[in-house]
């Protein structure tokens, strides 16, 4: 059969779907006009407590997911938001006029049942239906579990559909949902205060990233979706409050990847009198607890692989670290000259304006993360690469930062904030010399967070976590888009019958 007459017979069953709507219709039957059903039970509230129930009357409302119709009498499963249940509809007890209504329904048609507890001679826990009300006409078609909507793409594009044939896609969203009030619940408890920052910034800062851009009609300027939250809520801590944080939607207009979406959700948190070290011990503690809390456990299999999240975690220094995967000592390297001529000869890509920092820094990108499978925290970033974090004060070339690897992705990223206004002004003159020479992830110039600092930011301990990166640890997902719910998508070109990425 060809693909012509398959679109054919697909149309024809589409358009069997809405005589039958329109049937109903002129009837007075329209499924569309019911507003409410008032349910007493769900499917597995019955199933896992029938001695209870058995014998009693209960209302379920659901979708048919599948149908036997044998002569006068016929089952269906319905799903409900819990599980499913099997119904037994028989003609003598529902009447012959609602009995032929009710053979006229079709898979992911959504119904009221109201019917008795009992148990099949087969032992299936199961309703016996006194009337069958139709809530919703499903008008298009429900692919099978074992035979439809495998491709990845469609599931994701159509999450609504997925759900419904493949109802355990749910549980890694249980278990999200279980995490973050998780590691809500750590935070308040510590006395930190949830708050809310803009999303549309008119500067895109607070990270090395290349922003999202809107334009405001009304004031006639760009704007920005923000990339991180982090100069707002350091504004805060200026402001005099000592512990905050803020969990939301990030933009950065940047590649997709399995662990790569364009929008994203990440949590950062603001303490003030804390440093980096203050910092690792919340991240390994909070991850270990949202772990515990959603699986049960701080160890998680992740796709054959055994994590152990359990504190205290690993230590190294980003110069350590690329030490003992490339052989190469920074500590005997000064120069920017010397740093590029190993860049040169370890295959590094030497871009415009490459320093010493930088060098160590895509050595470590380059040799040393797929190495941090345990997690890891790698710290004393060079100052290069951390616009906005303190120097440390024994070594002025590397910052008080750090970033946690584990199965060699980097999950969270910190430091103790950068709070001389003096070096934070050259640091920003720093990436504009960058964004010059062509780097578009380069931080821009924000006067008024020059000026915060200048009224004054105690010593503060900041850090960001991605948050679908742990929950795809935790939910054993392989891709991002496992645990985004509506993740970004190319649109689909309506011409085609395949949907491309």
């Amino acid at each position: 059969m060809n693909n012509d007459q398959i679109q054919e017979d697909l149309s024809e069953v589409l358009q069997v779907r809405r005589d039958k709507l329109a049937k109903l219709q002129e009837m007075g039957r329209d499924p569309f006009h019911q507003s409410r059903y008032d349910r007493t039970s769900d499917s597995m509230e019955i199933k896992n407590n029938f001695e209870n129930f058995e014998g009693k009357v209960v209302k379920i409302a659901g979708r048919i997911m599948s149908k036997r119709i044998q002569g006068k009498a016929g089952f269906i499963d319905v799903q409900d938001h819990e599980g499913r249940i099997q119904c037994y509809v028989r003609l003598d007890r529902i009447g012959e006029e609602e009995y032929a209504i009710f053979s006229t329904y079709d898979l992911g048609d959504i119904i009221g049942l109201e019917g008795e507890v009992f148990k099949t001679k087969k032992e299936e826990i199961s309703v016996k239906a006194n009337e069958v009300v139709l809530l919703s006409k499903s008008l298009q078609i429900l692919p099978e579990k074992y035979h439809g909507l495998k491709d990845q793409d469609l599931r994701y594009r159509q999450r609504y559909v997925d759900l419904i044939v493949n109802p355990e896609v749910k549980e890694a969203f249980v278990i999200r949902t279980k995490a973050i009030k998780a590691l809500r619940n750590y935070l308040d408890t510590r006395g930190f205060l949830e708050v809310e920052t803009p999303i549309l910034n008119t500067i895109a800062g607070g990270a090395n990233a290349r922003p999202f851009i809107t334009h405001h009609n009304t004031l006639d300027i760009p704007m920005y979706l923000r990339i991180a939250n982090e100069l707002y809520l350091k504004r805060l801590i200026v402001g005099g409050f000592d512990k905050v944080y803020e969990m939301g939607r990030m933009f950065r207009n940047e590649g997709m990847s399995i662990k790569h979406n364009p929008e994203y959700t990440a949590i950062e948190l603001y303490q003030a009198y804390a440093d980096y070290t203050d910092m690792m011990e919340i991240t390994e503690n909070v991850i270990a607890h949202m772990a515990e809390a959603a699986t049960g456990s701080m160890k998680i299999n992740y796709q054959g692989t055994e994590i152990d999240f359990t504190p205290p975690w690993k230590r190294m220094t980003m110069e350590d670290c690329v030490k003992e995967y490339t052989g190469v000592d920074f500590s005997t390297i000064n120069t920017d000259e010397e740093a590029l001529a190993v860049a040169k000869e370890k295959g590094i890509e030497i871009t415009p304006g490459m320093r010493r920092g930088e060098v160590i820094n895509s050595l470590f990108e380059e040799f040393g993360e797929d190495k941090l499978i345990q997690p890891t925290f790698i710290t004393h970033h060079p100052v290069e690469v951390s616009p906005l974090a303190k120097r440390n004060v024994e070594d002025p070339r590397r910052t008080d930062r750090f970033e946690a690897f584990a199965n060699k992705w980097e999950l969270a990223n910190a430091f103790s904030e950068l709070n001389d206004p003096i070096d934070q002004k050259g640091r920003f003159m720093d990436q504009m010399r960058k964004k010059e020479l062509g780097d578009d992830e380069a931080c821009d110039m924000d006067e008024d967070f020059i000026n915060a600092l200048e009224v004054g930011l105690p010593p503060t301990g900041g850090l960001g976590i991605g948050m679908d990166r742990v929950m795809m640890l935790l939910t054993n997902s392989p891709s991002i888009r496992d645990v985004i719910l509506f993740p970004t998508m190319k649109p689909i070109d309506s011409n085609q019958n395949k949907i491309e990425e």
